[in-house]
């Protein structure tokens, strides 16, 4: 199971530094080094990445003047302009990127992820997630990358127990891998702890994201809700000559439904492509508008019914809220 206890890590070494007073007060010079021109511009180079990875907590070069972050991400993201042209990654590789991603989706998909968590129930999860969504949106950060954190998470909870009290940390860890994914600069890991109210240290959490990715072995290029919802949009606007106001708010309403499906458990069971497709239908059918996305072929009718049906219910519970989103 997943824990920290507190404690002083500091420690001092007994070579390095004293080694070198030693020789001082004996009287001994510092070795000398004679180096070439290459050599020196190559340790001149190696003090600088240092300088810039203490500088800079995530690995970027934030601190050193770096231009404020730009969304070249693939996949649209939320308030993105461009809803109504087709996407230039769909244009050439759509279909087959959508074929590589539906033979991975069973893989990548922890139908149980709660299974082996004696300490956390649905409602523990759904309360984490329903706090990275807003998280996220605060971090300028893709749907995508919401998409993938909580797959991060669910994955991890598949594989490892984890305590109660480390649930929140385990969110922020997979927030930023999923941010060193599919986004250009990651948050700072200072500002991630401290939207936990600092009750968790960057040693923390850099320890558990090691562990996450031990776990996970290194593979997190997972299919998505936001890349099959991506798809599916893009395929209704090649089918439709026409683009008007309608679809781009219909895209926007399916996607508030795909961010409340992620909160709750329940959906785990049902691949994201399904979910994504059904999303889509169901923000039509609010919207009265043409639905343009051809038939579900691939899926059990049944299953793709029930999962239609539970979205339905999930929004008829949300209902004031996807009102108010449906107008904006």
């Amino acid at each position: 199971m997943v824990s920290f206890v507190k404690c002083d890590g500091r420690s001092r070494s007994a070579t390095g530094g004293d080694g070198y007073k030693r020789r001082r007060m004996n009287g001994e010079s510092p070795p000398s080094e004679t180096s070439t021109p290459p050599q020196r511009q190559q340790t001149a180079r190696q003090r600088k990445q240092k300088l810039m990875s203490k500088l800079s907590d995530s690995g970027f070069e934030e601190d050193l003047g770096s231009p404020a972050r730009i969304d070249v991400s693939p996949l649209r993201s939320e308030g993105q302009p461009g809803v109504g042209q087709v996407c230039s990654w769909y244009l050439q590789y759509g279909d087959i990127g959508y074929k590589i991603q539906r033979e991975k989706e069973a893989q990548y998909h922890p139908c149980k992820s709660l299974a082996r968590q004696p300490q956390l129930t649905a409602e523990a999860r759904c309360k984490l997630v329903s706090w990275l969504i807003p998280v996220h949106k605060h971090l300028s950060l893709s749907f995508e990358c919401c998409c993938l954190a909580v797959n991060i998470m669910d994955r991890f909870l598949a594989s490892t127990a984890v305590a109660a009290d480390c649930f929140q940390l385990l969110g922020v860890t997979a927030l930023l891998l999923a941010s060193k994914q599919v986004e250009v600069c990651s948050p700072r890991i200072r500002h991630l702890l401290s939207l936990c109210c600092d009750a968790f240290t960057k040693e923390q959490l850099c320890n558990l994201e090691c562990l996450i990715l031990l776990r996970l072995n290194f593979c997190l290029n997972a299919p998505t809700l936001a890349f099959f919802l991506d798809y599916y949009t893009n395929c209704i606007e090649c089918a439709r000559m026409n683009i008007d106001s309608k679809l781009r708010r219909q895209c926007k309403l399916a996607q508030k439904v795909c961010e409340l499906s992620l909160a709750d458990y329940a959906f785990n069971k049902y691949p994201p492509s399904l979910t994504a497709s059904c999303a889509l239908r169901i923000a039509s059918g609010l919207l009265k508008t043409e639905q343009g996305l051809a038939a579900l072929e691939s899926y059990h009718e049944n299953l793709a019914q029930e999962c239609k049906d539970n979205l339905e219910l999930l929004v008829s519970l949300n209902q004031e809220t996807l009102e108010v989103m449906s107008l904006m």
